[in-house]
């Protein structure tokens, strides 16, 4: 995006802050059209930012990773490792309730999206592994735990939830539940 003019960058930066609020409310299948509406410009500036439908949820969708990293990174300090690590994970489990259908949209053509994903999922690995590595040297979880698990604990119930009245509720209301354990201590 170096290079552009002013007005050009304020478009890109625009259109994309209207299309996570978009993707967040409509999922993946949000209109590019209303995209357009909504931040005011036409549906060729949003074309010429985002020449197809992957483009635009690839640049939401790494928009959002970036900001679940600098997460996992800002909570890596934080007092508590265990209530970090909760933290961490209540706010990839409301990225992942409001990216309704993303992942599937991005994986649906060819391995090249899914190769994106997956580096993706490298890159909040990266993020989070110092977090759950704090919060397992701590004893508030499994050493066996890997960032893995979590980030596969939160697709299962993100997938779970999909159709539920208010799937990010109900998925926050799970992982809750997860972490209490089914089987109360004796």
């Amino acid at each position: 995006m170096t290079g552009q003019r002013a007005d050009a960058r304020r478009n890109y930066a625009l259109i994309l802050a209207v299309a996570e609020a978009e993707v967040a409310a409509h999922g993946a299948d949000a209109s590019l059209e209303q995209i357009a509406r909504t931040a005011g410009v036409g549906s060729a500036t949003v074309r010429r930012h985002f020449p197809t439908r992957r483009a635009l949820l690839e640049a939401v969708f790494s928009n959002r990773i970036d900001a679940l990293c600098a997460l996992a990174t800002e909570l890596t300090s934080a007092d508590d490792p265990r209530s970090a690590l909760l933290d961490w994970l209540s706010a990839l489990t409301r990225y992942a309730t409001s990216a309704r259908g993303m992942a599937d949209a991005l994986l649906k053509d060819a391995a090249e999206e899914a190769d994106h994903v997956n580096a993706c999922s490298v890159r909040l690995g990266g993020a989070v592994d110092p977090l759950l590595h704090r919060a397992a040297r701590s004893g508030a979880v499994a050493p066996e735990v890997t960032t893995a698990d979590l980030i596969t604990l939160v697709t299962g119930l993100t997938l779970a939830t999909e159709q539920h009245p208010d799937p990010a509720a109900e998925a926050q209301r799970l992982l809750a539940l997860t972490v209490r354990g089914i089987c109360p201590r004796s």
